[in-house]
C-alpha cells in the first residue's frame, strides 16, 4: 500500500536529513524585495522532520513569496535555505528533486484525464513510463480518485482539483511538501476531506509546511506556526502556546441587531470594554483577558449573548491590532 510505502520512504528520508543537520527546512534571515518593498523582511524559522509547519497571515503578508522561494521557484535577495539537505539558494533545480508543490492555482491540464496529468508530471519528474504508471494508480487509490482516473479535469469538482494537485505532488516519493493555501476555495465538506488527506500524509511521516489564512486549518494541521505580517513573523510557536500568550481566555460574542446597536456601542464605550464588530456580530474582551461585565445589556431587546473561548485569530488581533482577514 502506498501509505506504507510513504512511512518506510520518509522514515529514510528522515534519518537521513536528521544526519545533515537536523532539519529538514531551515531558512536563515532570507529576504525578497521588489523595488522599495520588503515582500519578505529577514525572516528566520525550522521544519523539523515529520512536522506539518505552518505560516499564518492575511494575503499580502508574504506567505507566497516564502514558499516560492524555499521551493525555488524565486531567487532570494539575501539569506539561506536549506530544504532535506538541499542548498536552495545554489541548486534551485535541485530541491524540486525532493520536495512536492502545491501551488494556490493547482496548474493541472484541462486537456488531459486525471491519470494522464499524474502520469505526464511523474514521467517529466524523471520516472519511467512504468514507475510513473504504477506511481500514478498508487496515488489514485490513496487519494479516493480512483473512480475518476479516466474523467477529464474539467469535469472535477473544486474539491477533487485540489485533492489532485495534492496527489501530483506525491508522484515524485518527497520528503517535503509545500503547499500554499491547499484549501482556499474548497466548501467545507472538501475542505475536510483535504484536511483528512493531509492528516493521513502526516501520519506517513512526510514533512509539511502550509501556508494559510484559515485559523481553523492551522488549529487542526499544524504541530508549529508563525504568525506573519507585512513580510515579518511576529511570534511563532504551536497554536495552544500562542493562544496562552496572545490570547483571551475568553470572548463574549452578542448578536445585535441595527435597533440595538448603539445601545450596546454606548455601553462598552462607557465603561472602556474593548470590542470590535464584524457585521451584526459584536466581539468583546474584558480586561487581562476575563470574562467582561455584560450585565447591563441582559434585559436589553435585540442583544444575544454567547461566550467562546479564545483563540488564533484573536491572538493575531492582539499582536497586530487588526483582523486576521483584513488586507
Amino acid at each position: 500500500m502506498l501509505r506504507d510505502r510513504l512511512t518506510n520512504e520518509s522514515q529514510q528520508n528522515n534519518a537521513a536529513v536528521r544526519n545533515a543537520n537536523g532539519s529538514v527546512i531551515h531558512a536563515e534571515n532570507i529576504k525578497k524585495i521588489y523595488g522599495d518593498i520588503a515582500a519578505v523582511d529577514g525572516i528566520s524559522f525550522s521544519v523539523e522532520p515529520g512536522e506539518t509547519y505552518g505560516l499564518l497571515g492575511p494575503n499580502g503578508a508574504g506567505k507566497t513569496t516564502t514558499m516560492r522561494m524555499l521551493s525555488g521557484l524565486s531567487p532570494v535577495n539575501s539569506g539561506s535555505i536549506s530544504v532535506a539537505g538541499v542548498d536552495v539558494v545554489k541548486d534551485n533545480r535541485g530541491v524540486r528533486e525532493v520536495m512536492g508543490v502545491v501551488t494556490q492555482h493547482d496548474g493541472l491540464d484541462n486537456g488531459l484525464t486525471v491519470f494522464q496529468n499524474l502520469f505526464l508530471h511523474g514521467f517529466l519528474a524523471g520516472l519511467s513510463r512504468k514507475e510513473s504508471k504504477n506511481r500514478s494508480h498508487e496515488v489514485l487509490e490513496f487519494f479516493g480518485l480512483r473512480d475518476r482516473s479516466k474523467s477529464n479535469v474539467y469535469e472535477l469538482s473544486g474539491g477533487m482539483k485540489r485533492r489532485l494537485a495534492i496527489a501530483r505532488s506525491m508522484m515524485t516519493n518527497p520528503s517535503v511538501i509545500v503547499m500554499d493555501e491547499p484549501s482556499t476555495g474548497l466548501d467545507p465538506q472538501s475542505r475536510n476531506r483535504v484536511w483528512e488527506e493531509l492528516a493521513v500524509l502526516k501520519d506517513s511521516g512526510v514533512t509539511v509546511l502550509l501556508s494559510t489564512h484559515y485559523m481553523e486549518e492551522a488549529t487542526i494541521l499544524c504541530d508549529r506556526l508563525s504568525i506573519m505580517d507585512h513580510g515579518v513573523i511576529l511570534d511563532e510557536g504551536t497554536p495552544d502556546q500562542m493562544i496562552e500568550r496572545h490570547a483571551p481566555k475568553e470572548v463574549a460574542q452578542l448578536r445585535v441587531t441595527p435597533t440595538s446597536l448603539r445601545t450596546v456601542r454606548d455601553y462598552l464605550n462607557e465603561r472602556d470594554i474593548t470590542f470590535r464588530e464584524v457585521g451584526a456580530l459584536v466581539s468583546v474582551t474584558g480586561a487581562n483577558g476575563e470574562r467582561p461585565d455584560l450585565s447591563g445589556l441582559e434585559d436589553t431587546d435585540g442583544v444575544r449573548t454567547s461566550y467562546r473561548a479564545g483563540n488564533l485569530e484573536d491572538v493575531f488581533l492582539a499582536i497586530t491590532g487588526r483582523e486576521l482577514r483584513d488586507e
